[in-house]
């Protein structure tokens, strides 16, 4: 009976720790789970929120276009070409249809080269980054005061100001490297000069040596024992 009793409660306490085994697999996949979903969602709201910009943009264009394709309607067509519109009005209508379908195509075309060119995706990446940087700055963000001079002056007063310490920096390099060649001159004006003094004195030197050499030369060998 003893023994019966046992083995229940051992399979008891198996059973539960099996039990909150299982709950923690189960939290740690869920908690890996949401923490994926979680960053997958982050990416699609990002993904989308681009995605809704290009969508945004090509409805703009596309507004614009429709627009613009009404100023060139059949009937200011038709008045343009009035004489062959008269001969034959069908073939004025296909040739307009034409016309628009070619027109349109063209203009879809250059819009897709601008934005290739311009790097709209890449712009739109960068705008995102401005948002969030706005978002964690404290500061209230640059806006025109409504005085064309004052927003100018404004945005290109630091862009001289930072040239101008450039050119500062730059005017002391200069001045210190004049100054060093200077001195460098200086040097060697001063090594030429005591050169050209050492110099002169060999001379003199020479030259009296020279001169007391002939004065005992002369002295021993006087000219009248020659005579």
């Amino acid at each position: 009976m003893e023994e019966s009793e046992a083995a229940a409660k051992t399979e008891t306490v198996d059973s539960k720790d099996v039990k909150d085994s299982s709950e923690t697999l189960t939290n740690d996949a869920t908690g890996e789970v949401s923490s994926k979903s979680g960053s997958v969602c982050k990416t699609s709201e990002e993904t989308e929120a681009k995605y809704m910009r290009l969508k945004l943009f090509d409805k703009v264009m596309q507004k614009s276009l429709e627009r613009f394709i009404q100023h060139a309607s059949f009937n200011r067509f038709a008045s343009t070409f009035r004489p062959l519109y008269k001969k034959n009005p069908q073939r004025m209508e296909s040739i307009h249809k034409q016309f628009i379908e070619e027109l349109q195509g063209a203009i879809k075309d250059d819009i897709n080269r601008l934005i290739e060119e311009g790097q709209l995706e890449f712009k739109l990446n960068e705008l995102d980054k401005l948002e969030k940087a706005t978002k964690n700055n404290p500061n209230p963000v640059w806006r025109p005061s409504g005085i064309p001079e004052q927003d100018f002056c404004s945005f290109l007063m630091p862009y001289y100001q930072k040239q101008e310490a450039y050119l500062r920096l730059e005017l002391k390099k200069i001045q210190a490297e004049n100054a060093a060649l200077a001195q460098r001159v200086q040097t060697g004006r001063e090594s030429i000069t005591q050169t050209e003094h050492h110099i002169s004195t060999a001379v003199e030197e020479w030259k009296a040596s020279v001169t007391e050499f002939e004065r005992m030369a002369s002295s021993l060998c006087p000219a009248d024992v020659f005579d």
